[in-house]
């Protein structure tokens, strides 16, 4: 992981704090072949950053997450997502899983090898013990601030519908910095403005005509 800019200040990913640039071998299933993921070059872009970590290939709860991000990415993308998986595998084993496993087969993303375990470790979902990856979601804007994260353990899976509506508030956010966005928030929906005439007054606020 390239942190030379960082090793002194920042050793682990801090929700509100810039992350360092970072690269990692992957394999991409659209042009069945090899590549590398290059955050510096994915935030020069103005891209917003999705990584999503898993435990390992060839089990069992991976591949129906997997299956779930598949079918939000091309909404993503359309927020300026660029959507990366990641697990302690190679990219070897990345290109084989694909393969293979069925529920794979709309997976149009990168799938990103971490076999040393430093990105996993840095983002705060690496598992001494197993050498394997918990299963957290990270989104980075294209600032390079990472602006939400989310770990479950290895038996519970994700939500891509719930990501996908964290990305869109985090999306409007990014244009509408004095606004917050409650509970539940879709595009469209009403969002607050905090203040001192809002203190007490949420009710009021999102029930007005």
């Amino acid at each position: 992981m390239s942190c030379e800019h960082y090793e002194d200040v920042i050793t682990q990913a801090v929700i509100g704090e810039k992350v360092p640039d970072f690269t990692m071998e992957a394999y991409d299933p659209c042009d069945c072949g090899f590549c590398e993921v290059n955050f510096e070059e994915i935030r020069k872009a103005g891209k917003w950053l999705v990584l999503f970590f898993y435990p390992a290939d060839f089990t069992f709860v991976c591949p129906t997450e997997l299956a779930d991000l598949a079918d939000k990415h091309a909404a993503l993308e359309k927020l300026g997502c660029e959507v990366v998986s990641v697990s302690t595998d190679t990219k070897f084993v990345h290109l084989a899983w694909k393969n293979d496993e069925r529920l794979l087969a709309n997976v149009k993303y990168k799938m990103a090898a971490d076999p040393t375990g430093e990105v996993s470790d840095f983002f705060g979902v690496y598992d001494h013990a197993t050498g394997l990856a918990l299963r957290g979601t990270f989104v980075i804007n294209p600032d390079g601030v990472l602006v939400s994260s989310e770990v479950n353990f290895y038996n519970v899976g994700r939500n891509a519908e719930e990501l996908l509506r964290k990305i869109e508030a985090n999306v409007y956010l990014k244009d509408h910095p004095a606004e917050a966005c409650p509970a539940k928030w879709t595009p469209g929906a009403k969002t607050l403005t905090p203040s001192e005439k809002l203190v007490g007054k949420v009710y009021e606020s999102l029930n007005e005509e």
